[in-house]
C-alpha cells in the first residue's frame, strides 16, 4: 500500500494512479502510472498532478543552463569522485530546506541545481551508480508566478530490472562515490526500504522497486546527495513538512493523504496537510528525514545561495515548489540525544556485524556493543545505540526485530559534535576523503576514510598500515593538521 514515489505526485487530483503501492510480497511498485507511456517521467513528483508529458521536458540542452548557474567561484576541485565538482572542503555550510508547500525527489533534486550545484557532478555520481540509464535535465519554468527550476529525470534503459533495497545496497556500496554521498544515499534508501517493509509486514530486504520507479529514485536520492556535497553542506535541516490532504486511487484502491509510507516516513517530524491532494511523495520525506536533522524554522545565518526546486504542476493558489536556503554552518552546539540498549546472551555473533550496519543505515549516530558477564555466568553483549530522539521509533524497532532482546531501555544524553566536513586529498593519483573535525574555526581531528586507504592499498599491493601512513602525509602536505585553521575557500 506504500508509495515509493515514482509516481507518487504529492497532488491527487490529477493522480489518476500514481500511488506506487507495494504489492503484498513487499513490492514497491512505483510506477503504477494511469498511462503505461507515461513511465519516462516516474520519479517523485510532490504534486500528483505533476504527470509531465513529453511537452513538459527539458532537451538535452538544458545541462548547459544548469551547469552556468554554478557559482565558479565556490568549486575547489572539479575533478573529484566519480567526475564529481567538489564544494568539500569549503568552510562549513548550512542547507535550510523549505517543504512548507510539500517535498518530492526531483523538487528537492532541482532545488539544489538552482542553487548552484553542478549538474555535470550530479548526473557523474547517478552514472557512477546506474551507468548511461538515467539522464538528468532540468529547465526554468514559473509556478504561481515565480521562477524556479524543474528537473526531468529521463530513464534511458529500455527494460530496466526490478531491484531490491539489498541490490540497491549493493549498487551503491560498489560504485565510485565519495563516502558522504554514498553513506547518505544509503540511509535515504535504508530509511525508505524500512517504511514500506512496515507497512506491508515484510522484511526491508525483500522489497522490491519496479523497474523505472528504481531508476527514479536512484538518480533522485544520489542526485541529491551528490548536489549537497558540491555544494559543500556540512548540515541541513527543515522546516514542517506539507503532507496534503484528502485521498487518492492506486493499484490496491482508495488510500488516504498521506499515504502509509509517508505517515511511517514522518513519525517524529512536524507535519500539516498545507493542501488538498498528496503533497509529500515518500522518497522526498525519506530524503528530509535521513539528511536532515532538526526540524525549525530558518535559523539565523547569513545566506550565501538561494534555489528553488519546482513540482510538475503550476497551481494558481499555491507555489508547488521546494526552496533551499544555503548559509554559514552554525557554531559546534551540544545537541539532545537517546541512549538505547540491550543486553543480549543468546544471540548468534554472526548477526551482530548485520545489526550494527542495519543501525548505522537506518539513521544511527554510533552503535556498538560492548562484552559483559550475565547471570549464571554467561557471556554476552549489551548493544548501544546513539540516536537523534526523532530517530529512535525506527531503531527500537530494528532491535526488536533483528536480535533476541526482550526489552530495549532509554537514558537522555547530550553529545556535543565537532564541526566537521569531508575534503579530497589525492594519496598515490587517487583521491582519498578525509573526515575534518573542527573546532572554534581550527582542525583538531584528521582522518581518512578508511575503506578507501583499504581500496587503495589493495589497488597497489601494500599494506594497510603503509598506504594509511602515506594518506596521513599526503594531508598533512596539503595543510590539513590539527591546528590549522579550518578549510576554506
Amino acid at each position: 500500500m506504500s508509495q515509493t514515489d515514482a509516481n507518487s505526485r504529492a497532488d491527487a487530483s490529477s493522480q489518476t494512479d500514481a500511488s506506487s503501492q507495494t504489492d503484498a510480497s513487499g513490492r514497491a511498485d512505483v510506477d503504477d502510472r494511469a498511462d503505461a507511456n507515461s513511465q519516462t517521467d516516474a520519479n517523485d513528483r510532490a504534486d500528483a498532478n505533476s504527470q509531465t508529458d513529453a511537452n513538459d521536458r527539458a532537451d538535452a540542452n538544458d545541462h548547459a543552463e544548469a551547469n552556468d548557474r554554478a557559482d565558479a567561484s565556490s568549486r575547489t576541485d572539479a575533478s573529484s569522485h566519480a567526475g564529481m565538482s567538489s564544494h568539500a572542503d569549503v568552510s562549513g555550510r548550512h542547507a535550510w530546506i523549505d517543504a512548507s508547500a510539500g517535498v518530492a525527489g526531483d523538487m528537492l533534486l532541482g532545488a539544489l541545481l538552482d542553487a548552484g550545484a553542478d549538474l555535470t557532478a550530479v548526473q557523474a555520481a547517478v552514472d557512477a551508480v546506474v551507468p548511461g540509464s538515467v539522464l538528468i535535465t532540468t529547465g526554468e519554468v514559473t509556478r504561481a508566478g515565480l521562477r524556479a527550476r524543474k528537473a526531468h529525470v529521463r530513464v534511458q534503459a529500455d527494460d530496466p530490472p526490478h531491484r531490491t533495497w539489498a541490490s540497491i545496497r549493493t549498487m551503491l556500496d560498489d560504485a565510485g562515490l565519495p563516502v558522504s554521498v554514498r553513506d547518505q544515499a544509503s540511509a535515504v534508501f535504508a530509511r525508505l526500504a524500512a517504511a514500506e517493509a512496515r507497512v506491508h509486514g515484510v522484511a526491508a530486504e525483500d522489497v522490491h522497486f519496479h523497474e523505472v520507479g528504481a531508476l527514479d529514485a536512484i538518480a533522485d536520492v544520489v542526485g541529491v546527495c551528490a548536489a549537497l556535497h558540491d555544494l559543500g553542506i556540512t548540515s541541513v535541516s527543515a522546516s514542517p513538512v506539507a503532507v496534503g490532504s484528502g485521498h487518492t486511487r492506486g493499484a490496491h484502491g482508495r488510500l488516504p493523504v498521506p499515504v502509509p509510507a509517508v505517515t511511517e516516513l514522518a513519525l517524529g517530524w512536524t507535519v500539516l496537510a498545507g493542501g488538498p491532494g498528496e503533497l509529500a511523495t515518500p522518497t522526498g520525506m525519506a530524503l528530509i528525514r535521513s539528511l536532515a536533522a532538526t526540524c525549525e524554522d530558518l535559523p539565523p545565518t547569513t545566506l550565501h545561495a538561494v534555489g528553488v526546486g519546482a513540482g510538475g504542476r503550476d497551481r494558481p493558489d499555491r507555489a508547488n515548489v521546494v526552496r533551499v536556503l544555503i548559509g554559514a554552518a552554525r557554531a559546534t552546539t551540544t545537541q539532545d540525544a537517546l541512549l538505547l540498549e540491550a543486553n543480549v546472551d543468546d544471540l548468534d555473533p554472526r548477526l551482530w556485524p548485520g545489526v550494527l550496519t542495519g543501525l548505522l543505515e537506518l539513521g544511527a549516530d554510533d552503535a556498538w556493543l560492548v562484552p559483559i558477564l550475565m547471570k549464571k555466568g554467561r557471556p554476552a553483549h549489551t548493544l548501544s545505540v546513539l540516536c537523534a530522539p526523532d530517530r529512535a521509533p525506527a531503531l527500537r524497532t530494528f532491535v526488536f526485530e533483528h536480535t533476541s532482546t526482550l526489552g530495549v531501555r532509554e537514558s537522555p544524553r547530550r553529545k556535543t559534535p565537532l564541526d566537521r566536513q569531508f575534503v579530497p586529498v589525492t594519496v598515490d593519483g587517487v583521491r582519498v576523503s578525509f573526515k575534518i573535525g573542527c573546532h572554534e574555526g581550527r582542525i583538531v581531528q584528521v582522518m581518512p576514510e578508511f575503506e578507501e586507504v583499504a581500496a587503495l592499498a589493495r589497488r597497489l599491493g601494500r599494506p594497510e598500515r603503509v598506504v594509511l601512513q602515506e594518506a596521513l602525509s599526503a594531508a598533512a602536505a596539503a595543510g590539513l593538521v590539527p591546528g590549522r585553521r579550518k578549510p576554506t575557500n
